[in-house]
């Protein structure tokens, strides 16, 4: 057989990297070399395929006997199906006011789920049990949204990341007051590789309901997960997996870039790679006179607040985006491919910035 034709030409330097998002990345070559294997021939659509079908193996390795994916397009999907599964339509999910669900995913959880969003101010991005009783009270009260779940993000959207203990704390509140806990894993590798412990030890074994898995942030051309890993009370997933238009109908390339990205190691090493270089950046940037670094640096994420105008000149010479502009607030993320010359130069670019 003939190698297949392509006409496809590239339209973008693939030496040039930026800090703008984990998302900016390509798909890792191992993800790639799975994609090829998966393809060719026919297998049963919507999720009764073979590698779907092994995906669970691979999930219930790293999060226990019970544990169960379902594998979704995005990390926004992920989202809104799992909440809408652990809510009725009075009730409510409280999380972190800095929180994805609550700023960055366009009304999603409200418009589409049909969720009230409880927000809780938060220093660093992190609820504790105190912080969620702001929140947490008239389940009684016909006038107020029902509190039925705590989210929270590992790591955070502040780039911090919750211990064990922790998140173990949270649940057993949670659970006392009759709650399910939600996390929002879009970068739950990252978070492992700094706690530098099992997944299972901060998720189901520190009680935690049912979480959004990460793939695309992590290496994978896009795909999720939402995994199930306390089956009790959660309701109809596969039936709102596809009333939120998350269901794939080859559904074997999602599972597959999964299949590779944790069967193995190539989740751990890809996040603990992308935070060795946020750490090494950090490091530059603490150098550098008149740049304040804002929180700590847990994960992929640096955030830092320096002069508007430095931002802006710097902005034309590597791509990332403000968090604050009208504070000077800037965001900087790291990613699998991000190379040790990349950060070195970025930091060289902004010394010679707020040098002018």
């Amino acid at each position: 057989m003939n190698p297949p034709r392509t006409d496809a030409r590239r339209h973008h330097d693939p030496d040039v990297r930026g800090f703008a998002s984990d998302n900016y990345a390509g798909a890792h070559p191992e993800v790639l070399a799975a994609l090829a294997v998966a393809n060719g021939g026919h297998q049963v659509a919507y999720g009764e395929d073979a590698y779907t079908e092994n995906l669970q193996q691979v999930i219930r390795s790293h999060f226990g006997p019970t544990a169960e994916a379902f594998p979704v397009f995005n990390g926004t999907g992920a989202n809104v199906v799992a909440l809408q599964a652990v809510t009725d339509r009075w009730g409510a999910v409280i999380c972190a006011e800095s929180a994805h669900i609550n700023v960055d995913e366009g009304g999603a959880p409200e418009r589409v789920g049909g969720i009230k969003l409880l927000t809780v101010p938060t220093p660093d991005g992190k609820l504790t049990p105190e912080l969620i009783d702001r929140q947490a009270y008239g389940w009684d009260d016909e006038h107020r949204a029902m509190p039925q779940v705590v989210s929270i993000a590992q790591a955070t959207e502040l780039g911090t990341v919750y211990t064990p203990d922790e998140i173990r704390a949270i649940c057993e509140h949670a659970h006392a007051h009759g709650m399910k806990v939600h996390v929002d894993g879009s970068r739950l590798a990252n978070a492992a590789a700094t706690l530098d412990v099992p997944l299972r030890t901060f998720t189901n074994a520190a009680g935690v309901d049912l979480l959004s898995l990460g793939g695309t942030k992590n290496g994978a051309l896009f795909g999720e997960a939402v995994v199930v890993l306390n089956p009790d009370g959660i309701r109809h997933l596969k039936h709102l997996r596809k009333l939120s238009m998350q269901l794939a109908s080859k559904m074997r390339f999602v599972s597959v870039q999964l299949e590779a990205l944790l069967a193995r190691d190539l989740w751990l090493r890809n996040a603990r790679h992308a935070n060795e270089m946020a750490q090494r950046l950090a490091e530059g940037v603490r150098a550098v006179h008149g740049v304040e670094i804002l929180h700590p640096v847990q994960a992929n994420a640096v955030f830092a607040r320096l002069p508007h105008d430095v931002s802006e000149r710097l902005q034309k010479r590597f791509r990332f985006y403000f968090w604050d502009e009208a504070a000077g607030d800037v965001r900087w993320m790291c990613a699998f491919d991000t190379t040790e010359d990349d950060v070195d130069m970025f930091v060289a670019a902004l010394k010679e910035e707020m040098a002018r």
